[in-house]
């Protein structure tokens, strides 16, 4: 019962932000606007990880799985990967090095904000 009422929970919050996505005047993709929301729910305590924690592990845990139908329709594109080639590599290496640059801040910025918290 505890995690049909953490699927709940998870698809209840993806709904919601589906339709926030479809009366927003501007193109905002619903994953973002879920991720959002759940980030500012755990925030301001409405939802705790204890919530979330075992759906959530499972997903992370078989996320391999989910993107086995892209990987195998890109097959289909083949020639369109080939003459693109340069454009496709260049591409995923500075997404690659800001994605590293992003963490590193976003891990450093956690460890200030929970050092701060243990001081008080």
């Amino acid at each position: 019962m505890k995690i049909i009422l953490q699927v709940a929970l998870l698809f209840g919050i993806c709904w919601l932000s589906q339709c926030v996505e479809a009366v927003l005047p501007f193109a905002l993709p619903a994953s973002i606007i879920g991720m959002a929301a759940l980030l500012i729910l755990l925030g301001i305590g409405v939802i705790r990880t204890e919530h979330i924690q075992e759906k959530s592990d499972f997903l992370l845990g078989n996320l391999p799985f989910f993107f086995v139908p892209a990987v195998v329709s890109i097959i289909n594109y083949v020639d369109v990967l080939r003459s693109n080639l340069v454009a496709l590599l260049v591409i995923c290496v500075v997404s690659m090095v800001v994605t590293f640059a992003v963490t590193v801040w976003a891990v450093r910025l956690t460890l200030k904000c929970m050092e701060r918290g243990k001081r008080r």
